[in-house]
């Protein structure tokens, strides 16, 4: 069996890519020129599986995307208070080039469009920093939250910088207000830098999954973004990071986002899951058509939403062994008897995370894969059995993963039996055939496999 979950992001790949809306920045040659037939998307869970669909080793500049990041770099080297004392975090309502700063305060409305974005570089390492200690230590950051050595791409840089005379004004404006202190020339020319920091989709979903992870890299472990500042970062994606399309954004999507310009976008919900979606054509507000429209559905069929109110508590999974016997000592009288079953137990409120979760199991346990030692360790198992006796509520994402994960073990011709005493997988059985038997206990379910009165000998304390 394969995890379905490819397959489903292929799909949604494939309906998205007849749109034909938008086009690419035309204001960076480099980025005018792109392929707009590129297509990619990522999911990357916190604990660092990614599952990834098209043009997913493609790189791009990460362009606006790295303001989220240098934003939490710059908390952590300059602290929060003296960061809110030069940016805001009120969505501004205004393009993200606009010239304009908040009244009373001169402060950048917000670190999400340009202005902000400059203060917060010019608030990296110290204010007396050169624009390459900068670079050098968001470079280091980025690249240790997408788990591989990142680089700048030249040529796009060079593009930026030939056009780059209304961040210059910014820049100018910024200085002339006191909020920057370094030249401003410089703190642009870092600025412009930064957002030419190639990466691809997989990249990008990782380093949300950091995000969502509070900030611990999910496969390094290693504490990348305090806490605190994941926290404040997240509320101003939320608020701000679709610059001017933010409200429209977090009533339909509803996740803490980022766009950036070269087409990329990425999403962060906190505890399940980083996301990131590349499509060079662009809506007239900077973002990603296609990529947006991947979000949105994204967030529907898997109930991402981070208003929904059904995400009461996180679901466990549990994997066990044990062989099936005759009762009583007695020869074998069922083919399945002295085999083994695998047990795979859920418990809680299951959503996406949790199906995902159970998919993972089934194919390591029962699939060899010569690049991972321990799987396949029941492949020859004579039945697999779904306990759900302890699962409260299946989200409609979680039911049609786990739908899909029942039908094609049945398809291998395996035997499939789910404890569902509450009735809540709600599957096709029709569809499922012979080889899924429902039954609503434990020994409902060894009846099943090895005849009546049969035992079961575990190898674990499970089932």
């Amino acid at each position: 069996m394969k995890s379905p979950i490819p397959d489903y992001l292929k799909q949604v790949l494939e309906q998205v890519r007849p749109n034909d809306d938008g086009a690419p920045a035309d204001y960076i040659e480099t980025l005018a020129n792109a392929d707009t037939s590129k297509l990619a998307v990522a999911l990357a869970m916190v604990d660092g599986q990614v599952y990834s669909s098209g043009d997913d080793s493609v790189e791009f500049s990460i362009q606006s995307i790295s303001k989220a990041f240098v934003y939490a770099i710059a908390i952590e080297d300059a602290g929060l208070d003296a960061v809110l004392a030069k940016i805001g975090v009120e969505p501004s309502g205004d393009a993200f080039n606009k010239l304009s700063l908040e009244r009373g305060s001169n402060r950048p409305m917000n670190p999400m469009i340009n202005a902000g974005a400059i203060t917060a570089h010019s608030l990296v390492v110290a204010p007396n920093a050169t624009a390459e200690q900068r670079t050098e230590r968001i470079l280091d950051v980025l690249s240790r939250l997408a788990g591989r050595q990142l680089s700048v791409d030249e040529e796009v840089y060079e593009a930026e910088l030939r056009d780059a005379d209304r961040n210059m004004g910014i820049g100018y404006m910024l200085k002339a207000a006191g909020i920057i202190k370094c030249d401003p020339r410089e703190a642009v020319k870092g600025y412009i830098r930064q957002c030419a920091i190639n990466v691809n989709v997989r990249d990008l979903a990782m380093m949300s999954a950091t995000l969502c992870n509070a900030g611990v890299h999910p496969l390094t472990n290693e504490s990348i973004i305090p806490q605190a500042s994941v926290r404040q970062v997240l509320s101003v994606m939320t608020t701000c990071g679709m610059y001017d399309a933010a409200g429209a954004w977090v009533s339909r999507i509803g996740i803490p986002a980022k766009s950036g310009v070269a087409g990329g976008i990425i999403g962060a919900l906190p505890g399940q899951v980083g996301l990131a979606t590349f499509s060079p054509r662009l809506d007239a507000r900077g973002n990603s058509v296609r990529g947006v429209a991947i979000c949105e559905r994204l967030s529907s069929d898997m109930g991402l939403h981070m208003m929904d109110v059904s995400q009461i508590s996180m679901a466990t999974v549990r994997t066990s062994v044990a062989t099936i016997v005759s009762p009583g000592g007695q020869d074998a009288h069922n083919e399945n008897c002295n085999r083994q079953v695998v047990i795979f137990s859920m418990r809680g409120v299951v959503r996406f995370s949790g199906s995902e979760r159970l998919t993972r199991a089934m194919v390591r346990e029962l699939h060899y894969d010569p690049e991972d030692p321990g799987s396949g360790r029941s492949h020859d198992a004579c039945a697999v059995v779904l306990s759900l006796r302890e699962v409260y509520m299946l989200s409609p994402v979680a039911k049609r993963v786990i739908h899909e994960d029942i039908f094609r073990l049945v398809s291998e011709e395996r035997l499939v039996v789910a404890i569902d005493p509450g009735d809540v997988l709600q599957i096709d059985r029709e569809k499922a055939g012979s080889g899924l038997r429902i039954v609503h206990t434990d020994e409902e379910a060894r009846n099943e496999i090895g005849g009546v009165g049969c035992q079961a000998v575990a190898h674990s304390h499970e089932w």
